[in-house]
């Protein structure tokens, strides 16, 4: 690198220290360094993470954590307009972005959107398409919360760590509720991005 752009070695360290530092890149012991992958969301657009991904030229994937069809919770009930004898679909599955772990996501669905939940892929809006229930719309709540030890354990980050949580209420097209979904973003990869105008 300091040959390639005419500078001392020593300023290139400096400049790679300075990036780290920044959290633009990433050190790890024997491998060498690393761009951080950060992912730039645009809060008036609706889109898959998958795409988000793509996009922005990272290769997204899941890691399935648990997939099981249940009794829904008060919570479910109210937020998806379930009879309180309804069941559902609950996902829970770690997101990446080129084999780094950027969120873990926890997903509730009428188990009727869901039938058989080990039939999903890795886009949960693309099964949701091919299936006649695209989300057309959604409402998201923002807020700073700290990482659980469990949550802090699948990313790989300590515990208490600082962690946007987006909780997403998805709609179909005739105005029904039919996704309610927890994600647990890491701040150090994740960026909202909102423009306003006067």
């Amino acid at each position: 690198m300091s040959d390639a752009l005419g500078v001392s070695r020593i300023t290139s360290r400096k400049a790679i220290a300075l990036l780290v530092k920044q959290g633009l890149i990433r050190r790890e012991q024997g491998a060498g360094n690393f761009i951080t992958p950060r992912v730039e969301d645009p809060l008036s657009r609706l889109s898959s993470f998958s795409e988000m991904l793509r996009r922005r030229g990272f290769k997204p994937s899941s890691k399935w954590l648990a997939r099981a069809i249940e009794p829904a919770n008060r919570d479910e009930v109210i937020q998806l307009g379930l009879s309180p004898a309804a069941t559902v679909t609950r996902l829970k599955r770690l997101r990446l972005a080129d084999d780094i772990v950027m969120a873990v996501e926890n997903s509730t669905l009428p188990a009727s959107c869901i039938p058989d939940p080990d039939a999903l892929g890795d886009s949960l809006y693309s099964y949701l398409d091919a299936r006649g229930l695209p989300i057309v719309r959604a409402l998201q709540h923002f807020r700073a919360v700290n990482a659980s030890a469990e949550i802090a354990g699948q990313m790989g980050i300590a515990p208490h760590d600082a962690l946007l949580l987006i909780t997403c209420v998805g709609y179909t097209a005739d105005g029904r509720a039919i996704e309610l979904t927890d994600i647990y973003c890491r701040n150090d990869y994740y960026d909202s991005i909102a423009e306003l105008r006067k």
